[in-house]
This record gives C-alpha cells, sequence and structure tokens, in this order.
C-alpha cells in the first residue's frame, strides 16, 4: 500500500465521517468535534501513523489552513442570523464585544504574565489569541439554518453566534498591538501606540466594515435585483457562490489591508438583509455548512493526532492552569459582567457566559503571529498552552452543550405553553421570546 493510497483511504473516510458523526451523537452529551479530535489521536496509535504535524515547522500552512476555515464559518454565521441588525435588537452582542472581550483579554494576560512569567508581549499575544469564541466546535449553541421568520432565535445561540462572528475580527487589533510590543523590543516604550491606534484600529477596522458593506451590497444586487437574467444568481440556486463571496470580500479587503475576517461577516449579514425571506440563503447557508463541517472535522482530526505525536510536551501546570482558569473563571465572570441589563434571563446569561468557546480562530491567530515576530517565548510552549486551552475546551463544551442547550429549550417550551390559551401550541417566535 502506497502512502498516496492511504491518504485517500483516510480522506474517504474522513468525508464520510463529517457527514454521519454529527448525526450519530446529536442530542448525545459528545460533540462532533470531540469525535474527530479522539480519532486523530487513535489514528496516530495504529501501525501506520500519521506522517508528523508540526505547526512550527509547517507554520504557513497552518495559518492557511485555519484562515479558510474561520473565513467559511464567519459566512456561514452571517448568513444563518435572522435578527435584524441593529443597536437594540443587538444589544447583547455589543455588550460581549464592548465589556467582556477587553475584560477576558485583560485578565487573560495578566494570569500569563504572574504564572507563566512570559514577557508583556507574550501574555498580550496569548490573550488575544484564546479571545475569539468559536461555536462552531458545538452545533447546539449556535443559530440554525436560515429562516423567514426574524425574531425565532433564542437569546443564547443568537448572542454567541453574533459574538463569534465579529469577535474573530475584533481580535485582530489585540494581535497586532502584542505584535507591536514585540518589535519594540523588552524596554517600556510607547512609540508604537499611535500608528497602532490610528492603523491598526481605527483604518483596518473601518475598512474592514466598508469593504464588506460595499462586496456584500454588490452581491446583494446581483443576486436579487439586476435584470440581467444570467447574473441574477439567486435563481440558479447554486450553493457554491457563498465560497465566491467569501473569498472576493476577504481578498479585496485584504489588499486594501482591512481585516478580512470583519468583512467577510459583514458581506454576508448584507446579503441577509438584502432580501431576508428568500430560500437561497439556505441554499448559500447549506452549501457553506458543509465545507466548514468537512475542513472543521480535518483540522481537528490532525489536531488530535499533533497531541498523540507529543505536541502538548513543552506544556507545563502553569500553562495548563492558564487555559484552566480561563474557561471556567475568566470567561464565565466576564461574560455574565458582560450581559448585565441585557434582554436574557439570569440562566440564559449563565450559559451565554459559559460557552465561551475556544478553537480554530485561536490557532490561526498564533501561527500568523509567529510568523511575524518572536515573542522571548520558545514557539512550541505558546501553541502547547494555546492546544490544550482548545483541546479543554472542546472536551468542556462539547460534553455540555446538548444537555445544557436541551434544558433551556424544553424550559422555554414549557413557559410559553403556559403564556397561551390551552389546547394552543406556541410558535417558534413566541418560544424564542421566553426569558429563563
Amino acid at each position: 500500500m502506497t502512502s498516496a493510497d492511504y491518504l485517500s483511504a483516510l480522506l474517504g473516510a474522513g468525508a464520510l465521517g463529517a457527514a454521519v458523526v454529527p448525526r450519530l451523537v446529536a442530542g448525545r452529551p459528545v460533540s462532533a468535534p470531540l469525535v474527530f479530535l479522539a480519532c486523530g489521536v487513535a489514528f496516530q496509535l495504529l501501525p501506520t501513523p500519521l506522517p508528523e504535524i508540526d505547526p512550527v515547522a509547517d507554520r504557513l500552512w497552518a495559518e492557511h489552513l485555519t484562515e479558510v476555515c474561520v473565513i467559511i464559518s464567519l459566512m456561514g454565521a452571517g448568513l444563518a442570523l435572522n435578527r435584524p441588525f441593529g443597536r437594540r435588537h443587538w444589544h447583547a452582542t455589543w455588550r460581549l464585544l464592548g465589556v467582556t472581550m477587553p475584560l477576558t483579554i485583560a485578565a487573560t494576560a495578566v494570569l500569563a504574565w504572574l504564572l507563566l512569567d512570559w514577557p508583556p508581549a507574550a501574555a498580550l499575544l496569548l490573550a488575544a489569541v484564546l479571545a475569539p469564541t468559536d461555536p462552531v466546535l458545538a452545533s447546539e449553541v449556535r443559530v440554525g439554518a436560515p429562516t423567514d421568520a426574524e425574531h425565532d432565535e433564542d437569546e443564547v445561540r443568537f448572542a454567541l453566534t453574533s459574538e463569534a462572528g465579529l469577535n474573530d475580527g475584533l481580535a485582530f487589533p489585540v494581535v497586532m498591538a502584542a505584535l507591536a510590543m514585540a518589535a519594540a523590543g523588552p524596554g517600556p516604550s510607547g512609540d508604537w501606540i499611535g500608528h497602532w491606534a490610528l492603523v491598526d484600529v481605527a483604518y483596518r477596522c473601518v475598512a474592514g466594515v466598508l469593504g464588506g458593506l460595499l462586496v456584500g451590497t454588490l452581491l446583494s444586487w446581483l443576486f436579487f435585483r439586476t435584470n440581467w437574467q444570467a447574473m441574477r444568481l439567486s435563481e440558479h440556486r447554486e450553493g457554491f457562490v457563498a465560497l465566491g463571496a467569501t473569498f472576493l470580500a476577504y481578498g479585496l479587503t485584504e489588499l486594501a489591508h482591512g481585516y478580512g475576517f470583519l468583512a467577510v461577516f459583514v458581506t454576508a449579514c448584507r446579503i441577509r438583509a438584502a432580501e431576508r425571506s428568500h430560500g437561497y440563503h439556505t441554499v448559500l447557508h447549506d452549501f457553506v455548512e458543509q465545507v466548514e463541517r468537512l475542513l472543521t472535522a480535518a483540522l481537528l482530526f490532525l489536531l488530535g493526532a499533533f497531541v498523540a505525536q507529543g505536541g502538548l510536551a513543552p506544556l507545563g501546570w502553569q500553562g495548563a492552569l492558564t487555559g484552566v482558569l480561563l474557561l471556567l473563571v475568566v470567561r464565565p465572570l466576564t461574560g455574565w459582567g458582560g450581559q448585565l441589563r441585557t434582554a436574557a434571563g439570569p440562566r440564559e446569561r449563565v450559559v451565554v457566559a459559559f460557552f465561551g468557546i475556544r478553537g480554530i480562530g485561536s490557532l490561526f491567530y498564533l501561527a500568523y503571529a509567529l510568523g511575524i515576530e518572536g515573542f522571548g517565548v520558545p514557539a512550541r510552549e505558546l501553541w502547547a498552552v494555546v492546544t490544550f486551552t482548545v483541546l479543554a475546551s472542546v472536551a468542556l463544551h462539547g460534553v455540555t452543550a446538548s444537555p445544557v442547550i436541551t434544558r433551556l429549550d424544553r424550559l422555554r417550551l414549557l413557559q410559553a405553553r403556559r403564556a397561551t390559551r390551552p389546547g394552543t401550541e406556541p410558535g417558534e417566535d413566541d418560544v424564542a421570546r421566553e426569558r429563563l
């Protein structure tokens, strides 16, 4: 058997697994990502182990594979959201981004500085890398496929999905701050702050949002309004067009030195808002979700093999404790505080605060940053800490997501039934409006 034959069989089995496993584990206290991670570990222990997986030596591969997975998941998240964009409707999102995310970054950086004794630039990098949430790794806590109703999304799923769609891009300025600190050297110097604030924060964020709006507006016109029949793509029902929209928004915005992650999510939201009830959104979303599922399964399989090959060997107890504290203390506390005075009920706030899932975005940011600067910390140690945190998140949140969300859904349905007339079944909008 040649290595090409082995790879073909592995790819075929992986693709079938990506289709079957989510259905097998649906409703059970285990997630598909956890299964794919375990498969990666198991395959490495077979008599025919996988080739060596080294994200340090093969940093470019790690960066670009995770980059593609993230932008595709951002397109899927934006297309799935039914709730109209706005200050009031997205209040929980703004609180999670404006309060929870900065507090999480600050607390994690302090933990890394105190526990790991890392330089400030490395501590800030770790905090920025672990800042984005990632509902891709626990599908129960994200919104489902697009529907005609604008308000049929419960507060938990909407808050986590919209937060992930935006903070994947908003973590970039903090990563750039860590890079600027590392480039400035060990001495106290604030010379980089002005350039960082004007370029990396103001310009690149604005360019990302404007790039997304421009591409989204153009594509919305092509999809739904142009009189040129060949270009009205919504009538041809081709799902792969979503990939074109994803890479067009990302590529053009990056060429303008804006944040492509922001542009992709904004593009998706703009397309969704153009014709909110059109069935073409479901076609686009379903295709993106299938590609995302394949990529996520492949990356988690490789991550599991990396762990089995000794990827966590440089991890000390201090790094493990930092990851555990982030997942069990920092995110829950900052997540709860960030949601005060939002529409969510107390139990919903606890769930949103707890499910600060770390995943593929963290791997991308680390690979990206290590390709530009050194941080006074061995790269393999950084990878070990981030990988451990992602593994812990996949295990913890993957096991708890299904029972917790199922319990919330059941309570919400019971509460909605009590509020309706006897013999009348509440609609999805009525159930979603219930607060727990």
